[in-house]
């Protein structure tokens, strides 16, 4: 650690994180064992989050207009404005084309091309799809959430079981594509190419999303007999405009801007107006208000954390606690050191790309001492961030799939079965290969 950081002032620098997550995990929590409905929106996260920051700004030992310039420049990282930015557009699209009747149409040709017996694994592998092409997961759960919630309402399948399906195949793509800012986040911190990341990537998640489509088949109730309605395949097309338009490798904000052009166009044939078009949009735009304004909240109180050297002292901690295991051997101590590292990181600021960003220095330390290659470090630091923050309650992933299937953050995070298996390979195969090189 560095011995120019204040011990005392990077460990204040973590309360303030711990007073929101307190606030929020816990009033929800007590609620739900109360049987309130909906516990978890009782106490809004952006109104959770306030004594925290306030805190922060107490704890924080600069000038008031000091303190204010560290929260800006963490709430306005270009990170956090590009995420708040798809949840708009995200927003409006599925507004937009639930308006026009797209969902009940999408939903409908889903069921009747596949068999009730496989909705979970189509699903998951769909959504995996659309997010290795799009480069994010958000974008991905914006365009494919409305429709799955669709679709566990009219099948009658859990919608946490469902949402968590989404989330597992969102973090999939997010993971592995080459397009993916965690992808160029940890290329760029650890110093290798992105197919030699991609390469040994797949070597974990290939395994592990086999195995997730093996439980979700085994999950997936018996078939019953389901009254597919009629559906107009031309609404049907908005959606399946913005997955070719994925699958072309487009940038996400024009995919998604295009599809709410598009379905825009598709209702115009039916009796859909330019005036609902337009306040359809806006209706989307607020539908995102409480998740945007955490987000933005967040990625100020993480700047806190950041310059006071909390992040640092977490990082020094972990070290220790892998000095036991380095005794044994150094190159599998120093991989469940980058794995701690980043998924404590991604505990911190709850947004994968910047705990890259910021364990990124650490772990290339750790993995220049250890001997491990480039490639190995990159994919761990994308896979365990890609693990806590597809795990993560107050995750915007969650928050996200929770308000658009009427359910609780914690349902969806606890229903994400890929990110646990993938942790579990992850860790299997760095023990099981500890003597080989990465």
């Amino acid at each position: 650690m560095d011995t120019h950081i204040n011990k005392t002032a990077a460990k204040l620098s973590l309360l303030p994180l711990l007073t929101f997550v307190g606030l929020f995990l816990g009033a929800g929590l007590y609620l739900q064992s109360q049987g309130v409905d909906y516990a978890f929106y009782q106490l809004p996260a952006p109104v959770a989050i306030l004594p925290a920051i306030l805190l922060a700004f107490l704890l924080n030992k600069k000038t008031i207009n000091e303190s204010v310039e560290t929260f800006i420049k963490g709430a306005g990282h270009n990170n956090i404005i590009t995420m708040c930015l798809i949840y708009l557009l995200a927003g409006a699209f599925s507004t937009v084309a639930g308006a026009t009747g797209g969902v009940d149409a999408v939903v409908n040709a889903g069921l009747d091309l596949v068999p009730p017996a496989f909705l979970l694994p189509g699903l998951f592998l769909i959504s995996a799809v659309v997010s290795t092409a799009m480069g994010t997961s958000m974008g991905t759960i914006g365009a494919i959430g409305p429709i799955a919630y669709a679709l566990s309402v009219k099948t009658g399948l859990d919608p946490a079981l469902v949402a968590g399906t989404v989330v597992s195949g969102a973090m999939f793509g997010d993971n592995l594509s080459i397009i993916s800012d965690t992808t160029i986040a940890a290329t760029r911190t650890q110093g290798c190419e992105m197919k030699d990341k991609f390469r040994e990537n797949l070597k974990i998640a290939l395994p592990a999303a086999a195995l997730t489509v093996l439980l979700l088949a085994f999950l997936t109730p018996e078939p019953e007999i389901i009254d597919v309605k009629d559906y107009d395949l031309l609404l049907v097309l908005p959606y399946a405009f913005i997955l070719v338009l994925a699958v072309a490798g487009l940038n996400v904000f024009v995919v998604l801007f295009s599809g709410i052009v598009f379905a825009g166009l598709m209702g115009f044939t039916g009796d859909y107006q330019g005036g609902q078009f337009v306040k359809d949009i806006y209706e989307g735009f607020k539908g995102m208000q409480e998740i945007f304004l955490l987000s933005m909240f967040i990625g100020g109180l993480s700047e806190f954390i950041r310059v006071n050297g909390g992040l640092d002292y977490i990082a020094h901690k972990i070290q220790k606690g892998t000095a036991v295991i380095a005794k044994w051997n150094r190159k599998v101590a120093d991989q469940f050191g980058i794995a701690a590292l980043v998924l404590t990181s991604n505990l911190c600021i709850a947004n994968n790309t910047v705990s890259i960003i910021v364990a990124g220095p650490i772990a290339k330390k750790l993995a220049e001492d250890g001997n491990i290659p480039a490639k190995r470090s990159a994919s761990l630091l994308d896979i365990f961030a890609c693990v806590m923050q597809g795990s993560l309650p107050y995750g915007a992933q969650a928050l996200l799939l929770g308000a658009t299937f009427h359910i609780t953050p914690w349902d969806v995070a606890t229903s994400s079965y890929y990110c646990f298996i993938l942790a579990f390979v992850a860790l299997a195969i760095i023990a099981l290969y500890k003597r080989h090189e990465a």
